[in-house]
């Protein structure tokens, strides 16, 4: 598929929008042959691709390396539980607008701060701006439950599909799937047009060299609060999406190494171009899920696989994958 920063074979629209109604498609169709659990799972990894396109944003386009979004996606969640649980509010609808607006509001706080640093000053704000959230999160537990957290009942999708009695955790896994894969294309598409809009390439321009961006005539420190904003919002989406299908929040949304995880999955699937936080979300939720249910050392699992990353695909899944398909390609042109 397209990259996002310009590396690799380029499709045209109609290619695009073929490549992605196929998998669209693909996607619709895998819960009639699965189980509910394996429909759950995919239903995470598209969420976990979501928090992923948000944070790539930052560093796939504008340079910027935060670790500190696991604010943002803790915080969407216990919006979710704080809306549930002081107002009543069952409406999926409703938590998803007081999710994105909490963290609207966050990431304009924290982009006002980090928006003018650079580097590893950017990196440290971000982290020292999302430990006092942590931090906050334990010591008010009679706020946010402390390490017990928050739990939280199936809400209603569209007003029209509750959900009680026997069965209805299947019934919510299998329509809650449908109702994230929508979201799942719609900020796809979204993240696509803004990555490769005007406004795109200049957080491009940016990240390859700021000082020629600001002879330009960019308004960089603008650019760098948009971009902040706008990626801390997505993510911030997925930790909403994520809560109601763990029924469950607590502070480690919150904690340092949930950024860590989200930096790793977007290193996964490759942060040099637009589809790699995509695979690496749903690839790195298999990654985790199967090495937590093989082994007690399944950290030490997801260590070897960073390392591997690192050593044999620098450019991640997607791009070693172009890599191959390149060399097929010259391969074949030079027969011919």
């Amino acid at each position: 598929m397209a990259t996002g920063t310009g590396r690799g074979r380029r499709f045209g629209p109609r290619q695009l929008l073929g490549i992605g109604a196929v998998i669209a498609l693909a996607l619709a169709v895998f819960p009639q042959f699965v189980s509910t659990y394996q429909t759950m799972l995919l239903a995470f990894g598209m969420i976990f691709a979501i928090a992923g396109l948000g944070f790539n944003l930052l560093l796939g386009y504008t340079g910027l390396l935060s670790f500190g979004h696991s604010a943002f996606f803790g915080v969407g969640a216990y919006a979710v539980a704080f809306t549930v649980r002081e107002l009543g509010v069952t409406s999926m609808e409703l938590l998803l607008l007081a999710g994105i607006a909490s963290t609207i509001l966050l990431s304009i706080l924290f982009g006002i701060v980090c928006a003018g640093l650079t580097r590893i000053f950017f990196a440290i704000m971000c982290l020292a701006l999302s430990q006092v959230v942590w931090v906050l999160s334990n010591k008010l537990y009679w706020v946010t439950g402390g390490s017990d957290g928050i739990g939280i009942k199936w809400p209603s999708l569209l007003g029209m599909f509750h959900y009680s009695g026997g069965g209805a955790f299947h019934r919510f896994v299998h329509d809650y799937y449908y109702y994230v894969l929508v979201i799942f294309c719609v900020v796809v598409v979204a993240m696509w047009l803004v990555c490769h809009s005007p406004f795109g390439k200049a957080l491009q321009a940016i990240r390859d060299n700021e000082t020629r961006a600001g002879f330009l005539g960019i308004d960089i420190r603008r650019c760098r609060l948009i971009a902040f904003i706008v990626s801390g919002s997505v993510t911030g989406l997925a930790g909403t999406l994520w809560v109601p299908l763990t029924g469950h929040v607590t502070p480690d949304s919150l904690h340092w190494p949930f950024s860590g995880e989200i930096l790793f999955l977007t290193l996964l699937g490759g942060f040099g171009n637009f589809t790699g936080p995509i695979v690496g979300g749903i690839v790195y939720n298999y990654l985790k899920v199967y090495a937590v249910a093989t082994t007690e050392y399944w950290q030490f699992v997801l260590g070897g696989a960073l390392l591997l990353m690192v050593l044999a695909m620098p450019a991640g899944i997607v791009g070693l994958v172009s890599r191959i398909a390149a060399r097929i390609r010259r391969k074949e042109e030079d027969r011919a």
